[in-house]
């Protein structure tokens, strides 16, 4: 695998906006800062396969697609403990978000039981419900925490932003939420939780929004820059690591 690789964890659909929009974002911030970054699409039930996490071998970084439910929620879950677990950056965006929190719910917080409605809707644990209002195509306010690393990917604390999903975090959990290093670090105007990021690690985001469907090769988005940037000093890091 290519040493600047990163890995778009998700069920590629040629036909879904934001897949297409995903690999155009990668390529945008790529150019912008003059490195080769490349990127491949793995399926979900790919890594719920024996020994599938070998796939993930020597990436940079995982970009959680959006549009779930995916094909193997396993699949995703294992990618994003991986990550986690290991300190390579990673990116969830919109249906990446909400499996983000439903991993850190399950093996962080102690909810073994955590649900997501899309995939069980008679769950007595859903971390993740639907939306009281749908959000698909709408563009929002967020306000973020200010010294986060997502505030400082954008250089502001208050932007704008396009979001295409049903669901997000319950209400109901965001007190249990606050209690871990998954740090709630953006939110509408009402503080519903619409971002997150991991404490201590090089670059863990979750975004309920979707940064790539507001990236162009003139103006390439900021947080898929900054992911990037993770990606490439992963790289790096590894290149120089004793053997």
């Amino acid at each position: 695998m290519p040493s600047n690789m990163i890995a778009i964890i998700g069920d590629l659909n040629p036909a879904n906006r934001s897949h297409l929009a995903t690999n155009e974002a990668i390529r945008h911030s790529s150019a912008a800062l003059d490195s080769k970054v490349e990127s491949r699409w793995i399926s979900t039930p790919e890594l719920a396969e024996p020994g599938g996490l070998d796939r993930l071998t020597g990436v940079s970084g995982l970009w959680i697609a959006p549009a779930s439910p995916y094909k193997s929620m396993e699949g995703a879950m294992l990618a994003i403990r991986m990550a986690r677990d290991r300190g390579i950056p990673l990116l969830g965006t919109c249906g990446g978000f909400q499996h983000i929190i439903l991993e850190y719910a399950r093996n962080v917080l102690g909810i073994a039981d955590a649900q997501h409605e899309e995939t069980e809707p008679n769950g007595s644990r859903l971390v993740i419900s639907r939306l009281s209002c749908s959000l698909v195509g709408r563009t929002m306010a967020i306000r973020l925490q200010p010294r986060s690393l997502v505030a400082r990917a954008y250089e502001r604390t208050t932007v704008q932003e396009m979001y295409y999903c049903n669901f997000g975090v319950n209400p109901d959990y965001v007190g249990t939420l606050r209690s871990g290093r998954l740090r709630i670090v953006g939110s509408d105007d009402e503080g519903v939780v619409r971002a997150v990021e991991l404490e201590a690690h090089s670059f863990f985001v979750g975004t309920l929004f979707l940064p790539q469907l507001g990236s162009t090769p003139a103006e390439p988005h900021p947080l898929v820059s900054a992911f990037l940037r993770a990606c490439l000093r992963e790289c790096v890091s590894r290149k120089t690591a004793p053997a």
